[in-house]
């Protein structure tokens, strides 16, 4: 029986589908460093609208509207405070630093979700010597907290807290869909608690690329200047921005789809004796497994192994089906060609056997 490998390493190796690509083909067309592309204007005038804010601005990518919107917020020598896992602090290339001349001054969260309380004292005194704090980055859902939604009465908690202390609040929202989805709670109402938002296409909605940030019309006045100096601007972007409007007619409703997958996933790996959920429960998207500590490397009942990769990622990001979707068989990569030429050996012959405790530490990302 055929087998299909479905790719699980991230939401952002989606493709666009053939009706999208359809659509980017009609697309109408202008300048859009002039303001003249008809199909940009209508993205971002029908984005601020879902957010609930007076303007809009496409950019290329998730990384750079987190940028802009920091650097839009903040002066060289100002300090952000963000939780210690997110994407702003982790996964863009230290890039308040680099473009904002910004520190990043991180807490620890409940899988990426921060009490307000924990924020109490983090704010610098007004003193020469020191950093101005002024900006707080949260991100949802949370990637590296296995996709964890943030609760919206501890984003209003802290909403009110930085509105207390003189602090603006920058959502980073590439995955805000999937809260929108899982929760029934609309994307305005997430966004209303922010000064700016960055919302993301070309994940889970499957749109070859594209990003955007919203907020008040000042601020995205001066979002577009910073566009331009990252080197942002593009032209007939309507050709791309034509993706991201047929995702919102079409694909954020989907979702559903894959957050019904992923609780499947999550339950046949939780109903592995050799593997632990981290976290444990379900959520909307993106999971850590982990080796269940104290088991050998072989389940005897089970005739499963563990081989060491030099890329666990690629072990638990494919997964084997069989002909109906409940009946997942198990992680591909213990024991096939695949792991064995991550570790370096294109011919596919075995990799000597590992004892588990070298696993203890090592993530698999779902």
């Amino acid at each position: 029986m055929l087998q299909t490998c479905i790719d699980l390493r991230s939401d952002t190796v989606t493709r666009p589908t053939r009706a999208m690509l359809d659509a980017m083909q009609g697309a109408e067309l202008g300048d859009d460093v002039f303001g003249e592309d008809p199909t940009v204007n209508l993205l971002q005038e029908r984005l601020a609208a879902l957010l609930g804010k007076e303007a809009a601005l496409f950019v290329p990518s998730g990384t750079m509207s987190n940028q802009i919107c920091i650097k839009a917020h903040t002066q060289p020598g100002d300090e952000l405070l963000c939780e210690v896992t997110c994407h702003v602090y982790n996964f863009e290339t230290g890039g308040p630093a680099v473009l904002s001349g910004v520190m990043c001054r991180t807490i620890e969260g409940d899988y990426g979700i921060l009490d307000v309380t924990q924020l109490e004292g983090k704010i610098r005194a007004n003193d020469d010597h020191l950093v101005h704090t002024s900006l707080v980055c949260l991100e949802n859902t949370h990637n590296r907290g296995g996709g964890r939604i943030y609760p919206l009465e501890k984003i209003q908690a802290i909403r009110s807290w930085c509105q207390q202390h003189g602090l603006k609040l920058h959502l980073d929202g590439a995955r805000l869909w999937n809260a929108v989805v899982a929760t029934g709670t609309a994307a305005r109402e997430w966004a209303g608690h922010f000064d700016s938002v960055s919302v993301c296409f070309s994940k889970g909605l499957g749109a070859p690329l594209g990003s955007a940030l919203a907020g008040s019309r000042e601020f995205v006045t001066r979002a577009k200047r910073i566009r331009k100096l990252l080197g942002g601007g593009m032209r007939q972007a309507g050709v791309v921005a034509a993706a991201a409007l047929y995702a919102l007619d079409h694909h954020v409703d989907r979702l559903a789809e894959d957050h019904r997958n992923a609780r499947i996933i999550s339950q046949a790996i939780a109903d592995t004796p050799c593997l632990r959920l981290d976290p444990p429960e379900v959520l909307a998207q993106g999971r850590l497994v982990r080796p269940a500590p104290g088991r050998p490397d072989r389940d005897r009942g089970r005739g499963r192994t563990l081989d060491r990769c030099r890329h666990p990622h690629l072990l638990s990001a494919q997964l084997r089906l069989s002909g109906r979707r409940r009946q997942i068989i198990r992680p591909l990569g213990w024991r096939c060609k695949l792991a064995r030429r991550c570790n370096g050996d294109p011919t596919g012959r075995p990799v000597a056997r590992q004892r588990h405790k070298e696993y203890e530490d090592q993530s698999y990302r779902l």
